[in-house]
Order: structure tokens, then sequence, then C-alpha cells
């Protein structure tokens, strides 16, 4: 363990460094003569970015925005993409405001692991060189926000009318402490998948597997539900043993959603975390179950996505609990060659994830709002917010939706045709109805491994019971008075 940790120290430490000398790869590089085309370039996975013109006043000031991405290529790179080709915007406007600044900008945007590039954001901060945009899930700002990393916009929110058309219920997931740290990117659902080709094999009709949606959201079927068919599949050799049900190959936000599911609750009325012991019991006791009655590997938690998103989309596995964006990454990257989205429609089906009968029975999912962050570094944040807010509208946003498979985050795309003719786009959204967030708040990095050592132990053959004590004792250890156990 201990020589894990200090790998990723090291590993954060090499890509903190490749930043300040540059950051080569996925570097934009703008050089800006008044009154010529500036020349954007992307290196690795963009392959065309449009021009941007950029004119300077005489006298005026061009000033170097750089911005932060994580983007799974090539779907999710609108992250950046999009302030790449909000640069002419915000510079019209500046011009239209009399302001003589201009704004040149660079793009840092790779696949970096989660924990890696939430530390390089944080040793750059430290280190007084963080760049004016980050763009990272919204439970970050619950640990940036106390720690001085970002520029609280509430005040400077009402400046840009583009933001007046952002859909108004995740503006939840940018607030701690009562004040807004950013503006969403993205949105998205966590559904369950289903391959309609193995339950047909099982014997399921056209009828019934059309009808799985609805009857999961009416509550006739259930996770319990689920898990019986799972088993019956893995028994009737329709799928090997562990492959009835599949969750996520390491450690997420996702598993909350189990916990919510099972009636949990994890906010109070003040900074600390509730553990709601009965329901993280149901929770542990379901994944215990599944590993002994070989629905599920207890080997899953491997942390080898490559081989989950093939096992998948090979048609190995019968259930799935997966994100929206699984669906653009697989029909981009892993059955190109079959038919692409086609094939997926034809194989595949998506629906809420089943409610637990012995939980609150009622189906949910949980989004996950990516969050373009200002950091408190940034010598501009009035133009990286502008910037932001040319980014932020709906032919921009439609178009990194549909590439990546997140929905969408304005009002103005419930009527936007390029959008709304999204097939999947327009299935999946009516999930936000029971939709959950995860809790933006220092302590909740600390809750999320205290509940994840308990899953691991289930999953590995403790009991649900001992899997429980794993959890709390891990929780009173490292969050002590910040947690309420109950």
């Amino acid at each position: 363990m201990k020589k894990h940790r200090l790998w990723t120290i090291v590993a954060a430490l090499t890509v903190f460094g490749m930043m300040l000398v540059g950051c080569q790869p996925q570097t934009v590089t703008v050089e800006v003569p008044v009154k010529e085309t500036v020349e954007v370039v992307v290196e690795k996975t963009v392959e065309v970015i449009k021009e941007v013109e950029v004119e300077v006043p005489v006298g005026g000031e061009l000033v170097h925005i750089v911005a932060r991405c994580k983007a799974a290529p090539p779907h999710e790179e609108g992250r950046c993409n999009n302030l790449v080709s909000a640069v002419g915007a915000a510079n019209a406007a500046l011009a239209e405001m009399g302001d003589d600044r201009r704004i040149e900008l660079e793009i840092i945007q790779d696949n970096a692991d989660w924990g890696d590039y939430k530390t390089e954001f944080e040793l750059a901060s430290d280190a007084g060189a963080a760049p004016d945009i980050v763009c990272s899930g919204h439970e970050h700002i619950g640990d940036w926000g106390p720690a001085g990393y970002l520029v609280d916009v509430t005040g400077m929110l009402g400046d840009y009318p583009e933001f007046d058309d952002v859909i108004d219920a995740l503006w939840a997931s940018t607030e701690w402490n009562g004040s807004r740290w950013g503006v969403p990117q993205d949105a998205e659902a966590r559904p369950l998948y289903y391959n309609k080709t193995l339950l047909a094999e099982l014997g399921w009709s056209d009828a019934d597997i059309e009808s799985l949606p609805d009857r999961i959201m009416s509550g006739e079927f259930t996770w319990e539900d689920m898990f019986d068919t799972a088993e019956e599949a893995v028994n009737a050799g329709v799928v090997a043993e562990g492959n009835g049900w599949w969750h996520r190959p390491k450690n997420g936000g996702d598993f909350l959603y189990y916990y919510y599911a099972a009636g949990g609750e994890i906010t109070s009325d003040g900074d600390a975390l509730i553990f709601d012991k009965a329901a993280a019991l149901k929770v542990y006791e379901k994944l215990y179950a599944a590993v002994d009655r070989g629905i599920l590997s207890d080997t899953r938690l491997d942390g080898d996505w490559t081989s989950w998103h093939t096992g998948i989309t090979d048609g190995d596995v019968l259930f799935m609990f997966g994100g929206s964006w699984n669906w653009a990454e697989w029909f981009s990257n892993y059955v190109v060659d079959r038919g692409g989205e086609d094939y997926l429609w034809e194989h595949f089906g998506f629906a809420a994830i089943p409610g637990m009968a012995n939980g609150t029975g009622n189906p949910t999912t949980l989004t996950h709002p990516l969050i373009y962050m200002i950091s408190s570094a940034s010598e501009h944040p009035d133009l990286a917010l502008l910037l932001i807010s040319k980014a932020s509208v709906k032919e921009l946003n439609t178009d990194y939706a549909i590439a990546s498979g997140h929905l969408g985050i304005l009002k103005s795309q419930a009527e936007y045709g390029p959008y709304t003719s999204s097939k999947f786009l327009s299935q999946v959204l009516p999930l936000l109805d029971v939709t959950t967030f995860l809790p933006n708040s220092p302590y909740w990095s600390a809750w999320s491994n205290g509940y994840y050592e308990g899953i691991l132990a289930a999953e590995s053959g403790f009991s649900a019971e001992d899997a429980l004590e794993v959890a709390v004792d891990y929780l009173q250890n490292e969050l002590g008075d910040n947690v309420i156990i109950r």
C-alpha cells in the first residue's frame, strides 16, 4: 500500500512537472499578430480545430488563458475544444464592450487518471501555477473551495446572460457554503444497460424486453428481480459464471446510488456526513450475495477498464451498471466495425437502476456534472468566465453532448432540433427525473473510500456484517466527528 501511494505521488509530481514545462502533448499554441488569422494546433487527440481570428487593437493587451480538461478521446474532447471554439465570440464581445483586451487560449487536455488529475491541480495551485480554468467533477468543489483554490463566481454570473439558460437544478452541483464555484459543463445519467440478445436467449419475448424500462420505473422489476434473472442466465449457460451482472471495475461515485437505493442518507444539517449502517448493510448483503450466487466475479474490482468495455460490447454480460457516456464510447471505440451505434440499438437497451425491494423501492440514477471552475491563481477571472459563457451555448454544448453521450446543460436544448433529434439523448433524459448527486463536501473522499472498503470486503468473501465493521472502523478513524454513524 505504501509503495502504491508513493508511486501515485511521484506520478502526480511528474505530471505536474510536465505541465510547468509546457505540457507539449495536447497544448494549443496560439500566435497572434495584429489583424492576422491565428492558427490553433492541438496535438494527438484533436484532428481539426477551426481557425480563430483575433484582432488586437493598437495599445491593447493580449491575455493568455490556460484551460485544463480531462477527456477520453475522441468523444469527450469538446470539454476543452468548445473553449477554443468560443475564443472568437469572447473577443468579439470584448470589442463590443470597448475593452481593449483580447484572449489567446492554451488548452491542456488528456485522459489522466482522476486521482492524478486532481492531485496535479492541487500541486499546481500550491505552487501558484494552476491553469485559469479547470474542468473537473463537481464534488471537487468540496475540497478546492475550502482550500482557497477556486474563485467564488456567485456575484459574477449575472454579468453573462448565457448562464440564464443553464438548467436551474444543475446549479446545485456547483454550490458549497452558500456560494457557486463554477459553471456546469455537462451532465449525465448512470443507467442499467442490458443485453437484449442474451435476454432473448433466456426466453424473454420481444414484449418482455421492450417493456423492461417501464417495468423498472413502475417498480415491477426490482434489483432483486435483476439478480434472479442474472442467476438464471448463469445456470442456463447463457452467460459464464460471474457475467450475470457487472458494476464498474474500481472505486467511484456510482456506488453511492446503491446506498441511496437502500434508503441511506449522506448529508446532515451540519458539515458532518452521515453513514447509515442499515442502508450500507443492505448494500454489502447484495454484493456478497452477487458473488456467492455466481452472478458477479470476486475479481470484478480489478481496475481494468478495457476488459470491462470489451466484455460488455462483445456480448458476454447480461446486466451492467454504467454511464450514459459509455454509449458514445462504445460506438466510437468498440463496435465501430460492427455497425457503430446501430449495432448498440440492435443488441442493447438501458433503463433506470432498479429499486431495491428491501430499500426505498424506487428506481434511481446519479448525475455527476463536470464543472468549469476558475482557479484563484487566474489573473483575469472575468475573461476566463467570459470564455466559459461563450462555450456554454446550445450549439457547442449539443455538439459535445451528441458526440460524448452526455446530457445537455441548457434549457434551450429541450427544443433545439439537433439535440432532440438524438435518439439516445432523448430517451436517456427522463432518467434525470430520478437522479441523485454526490455531496460537495471536504469529507466526501474519505467517506467514499470507507464505504468502498466495505464493498471490497463483501466481494472478497467477508460477511456483510464484517464488511460493515470494516467500513465503520475506517470512517471513524479517518473522519472522527466529521461523520455521523447511525
